[in-house]
């Protein structure tokens, strides 16, 4: 039988929360914590940890079937089409795929690499699309569906159990994530009309706040695995 040592519960929580710590990733964090809100910030960390959780699950290996610098870089600018800082004339899943691939390509990164990344970020909110276009499409998807905690979708709930998310939580916690988000994202859908066509997220978020005050989406986390 394997003695459990108190050691080895910290290493498993430091692991759990690890993010990869190469030079890229280094200068990905460094570019998005000035231009998001902290909730988005946390929100867009959860998301890569929760992917990682569910590649695993998957028996998905890093440097095998995924790429792991890319699919952090994925999860972490999936949102940064709705900085502040940014120009505002496309729809922010577009806006914040072409931001990211740009940072690629000027980093060294292989445009196949950043052309991958782009399609992560661009189809994030696309429900039965970005599941059928490559394995980092489905993570950053699956990821960011995790992270809402039901209401973008349960197929992999049982990837985090409760104390994996409790541990993620401690160290990058909501703060009211659904609300920011939804905020930021009707603020760069108001700039132009290109940036909320019908029936797009950003396009019915918008719609919503300006008929009825609250969105759908803000009214679902009543029944959020995670709160918010």
């Amino acid at each position: 039988m394997t003695t459990r040592t108190p050691e080895a519960p910290l290493a498993q929580a430091h692991d759990l929360i690890a993010l990869p710590g190469t030079p890229l990733t280094e200068a990905v964090v460094e570019l998005i914590r000035p231009a998001q809100t902290p909730p988005v910030f946390n929100h867009s960390i959860r998301s890569y940890l929760f992917a990682r959780l569910l590649a695993g699950r998957l028996g998905l290996a890093a440097g095998s079937d995924y790429n792991d610098d890319l699919l952090f870089t994925a999860c972490a600018m999936h949102d940064l089409g709705v900085a502040a800082d940014g120009p505002g004339r496309q729809r922010f899943e577009v806006e914040g795929a072409d931001r990211a691939a740009e940072f690629l390509v000027g980093r060294g990164v292989s445009a196949s690499d950043a052309d991958q990344v782009w399609q992560a970020i661009a189809l994030h909110t696309s429900t039965g699309i970005a599941n059928r276009r490559g394995t980092l499409c489905m993570l950053v998807r699956e990821g960011v569906a995790l992270d809402f905690g039901g209401p973008m979708g349960n197929a992999h709930v049982e990837a985090v159990s409760d104390e994996q998310a409790d541990a993620v939580h401690a160290v990058y916690p909501r703060l009211n994530m659904i609300g920011s988000l939804v905020d930021a994202i009707v603020a760069q859908a108001a700039k132009d009309p290109k940036n909320a066509p019908r029936y797009s997220i950003p396009g019915e978020l918008l719609r919503e706040r300006e008929e009825f005050g609250r969105t759908r989406m803000e009214r679902s986390f009543r029944s959020s695995r995670w709160g918010n």
